[in-house]
């Protein structure tokens, strides 16, 4: 491509810029993962300062085409997958209504002693067996989301259940638990090894963590789900109306 901008046109510089960077992070080798020049390199071969260069960047990352990796650079963002948090469904579902084709990495049912915080959820004691389902999720190109779940003793399912099939939809057919109010908590955290480890990624790289405590009819409660998520594949979304 013709990476060169005019001095002399009324176009404002970082606006030149810009467009110079929208092609060029539409070159294959970009595309595929590869780091964009570092700032100073672009500003010597444009002949500008790197002020213009960071207004123009700037405005590529707040619109999510590219991000900045402290310490290592900037690179074209991967495509990501939005997901509305007024109106949820199990991870199956979420990505089948979006086209997003993903595998199970690995999943395990086990029974457990029931921590503090869930117990508190349950309102049952601390320590009562309940069953932890652990789901790791991705594509071709690796893992993308770990999941932790946790279910009231009182459903009944146990760790020999298929949990191929979408969750909610087990459990409203086979154990019949409707389930209709999902509270949920995200937060950005820096990924720690273990997490890092079954993500495949670098401990400190940004996680996204969303908590769901889960209740069915009459506020009963079901399910404390905790999903760990590569931050710069997820997008949640809110829509609020007056």
């Amino acid at each position: 491509m013709n990476f060169v901008i005019n001095h002399s046109s009324p176009i404002p510089l970082h606006f030149q810029v810009e467009e110079l960077l929208r092609k060029l992070i539409e070159l294959p080798k970009y595309k595929a993962g590869e780091f964009l020049p570092v700032e100073v390199d672009l500003a010597k071969k444009l002949g500008v300062s790197r002020n213009t260069i960071r207004q123009a960047t700037n405005k590529l990352e707040y619109e999510g085409l590219i991000v900045r990796k402290k310490g290592y650079g900037t690179k074209v963002a991967e495509k990501t997958v939005t997901t509305q948090l007024d109106n949820w469904h199990s991870f199956t579902q979420e990505m089948n209504e979006k086209g997003v084709a993903f595998s199970n990495l690995l999943i395990k049912a086990e029974w457990i002693d029931c921590n503090k915080k869930t117990a508190l959820f349950f309102n049952i004691p601390v320590k009562t067996k309940v069953i932890k389902l652990s789901r790791l999720r991705g594509d071709e190109n690796g893992p993308f989301v770990f999941f932790e779940s946790y279910f009231h003793p009182r459903i009944g399912i146990t760790p020999d259940e298929d949990f191929h099939q979408p969750l909610y939809k087990l459990l409203e057919d086979k154990y019949k638990t409707q389930v209709n109010v999902s509270r949920e908590k995200i937060q950005a955290r820096l990924a720690s090894k273990i997490t890092s480890k079954r993500l495949k990624i670098k401990p400190g790289e940004p996680v996204l963590i969303r908590e769901r405590f889960v209740s069915g009819q009459g506020g009963k409660p079901v399910e404390y789900n905790v999903g760990y998520y590569i931050a710069e594949k997820f997008t949640y979304s809110i829509e609020i109306r007056r």
